[in-house]
């Protein structure tokens, strides 16, 4: 005997999301329905599962104009970061992910450090493209220039003094 499911979640080598299919009753019984991938369909079920659809369409669609319109203001403009530099515009840290999102975040653009890839922290001052990707169908690249300031040279170490002997009593 088989009988009609509604997918609650992707399974494996059987269906997506949404998905009406057929399977032995055994299966449903004892694997899909206690681990809550699937639930019978019903036309109260078939009804439920097409609203939750159309909800989850309309925020993915929400969230992909949201992403387009960030990546529209970030293609506008360029970004400045100011950090120590030494000779030969060497900085003395290096500029990550998490800097680059802090002046993103002071200009009014909120973008995660996650969504910021970097293949490696940028360790001089110059202009850089960074890649932002802030959705899966929206990746654009940001410009942003390191500029020195407070261009001091780190102190040199002061002449340690030999320690001291104790006596002990």
């Amino acid at each position: 005997m088989s009988q009609q499911i509604i997918l609650i979640a992707n399974v494996e080598n059987l269906g997506v999301e949404g998905q009406t299919v057929s399977v032995a009753d055994g299966y449903a019984r004892n694997f899909l329905f206690p681990r809550g991938l699937a639930v019978p369909a019903t036309p109260a079920m078939l009804k439920r599962v097409e609203a939750q659809r159309k909800k989850r369409d309309a925020l993915a669609a929400a969230a992909l104009a949201a992403a387009q319109e960030t990546a529209a203001q970030l293609t506008k403009q360029a970004f400045d970061i100011v950090a120590k530099v030494g000779a030969e515009d060497k900085l003395y840290g290096a500029i990550t992910a998490q800097d680059i999102a802090a002046a993103l975040q002071k200009e009014g653009i909120a973008v995660d450090r996650k969504q910021i890839h970097l293949e490696h922290p940028i360790r001089t001052a110059g202009v850089f493209d960074v890649d932002v990707k802030l959705h899966p169908e929206v990746a654009t690249k940001v410009k942003i220039h390191i500029v020195g300031g407070e261009s001091e040279p780190l102190p040199a170490p002061a002449a340690e003094e030999a320690p001291k002997k104790t006596k002990k009593k």
